[in-house]
């Protein structure tokens, strides 16, 4: 999979201390994104699952958050890693720009299991015109944070 960087210790990419997975690769292009050359798949540099999880591990003091580019893009992949990450009993936030709505309704069966394994959802693509510096966790208005184990995903 294409992986364009990984932080430790992020205080703003959801609740704690967490370990980042920046994926490449978007088909939101979102106007004003903060990360546009993740958009592109061929930026991001290859890992494997193993190689994800053991930068992950490496760092037991925190809990993950995966983001982009787009998480739900490479979903086969980042599911695998996402039930490697639970089984070291941490928290996984992630953020997509597809809402929740669109990936409990989509054809593609792992964008459906990947949520199975998230705590918590950032949803909504980034609307510069709904910007609001106030909110936490999002960028704009119109994105929402899902606690996901209230939500039933088949």
């Amino acid at each position: 999979m294409k992986v364009m960087n990984i932080i430790h210790d992020s205080v703003v990419d959801g609740v704690g201390l967490r370990t980042v997975v920046f994926f490449a690769g978007c088909p939101h292009f979102c106007k004003g994104c903060h990360n546009p050359k993740s958009w592109n798949i061929k930026n991001g540099i290859e890992m494997t699952v193993d190689e994800v999880v053991d930068e992950i591990a490496s760092n037991p003091l925190t809990d993950v958050t995966f983001s982009g580019g787009e998480p739900f893009f490479q979903a086969a992949e980042v599911c695998k890693i996402a039930e490697k990450v639970k089984t070291l009993g941490r928290n996984i936030w992630t953020y997509s720009g597809y809402t929740l709505e669109q990936l409990i309704n989509s054809n593609d069966y792992y964008q459906r299991k990947l949520l199975t394994y998230c705590d918590v959802l950032v949803d909504g693509p980034f609307l510069i015109e709904e910007r609001d510096l106030t909110l936490t966790y999002c960028g704009s208005r119109n994105q929402r944070v899902i606690d996901l184990s209230t939500i039933t995903i088949t």
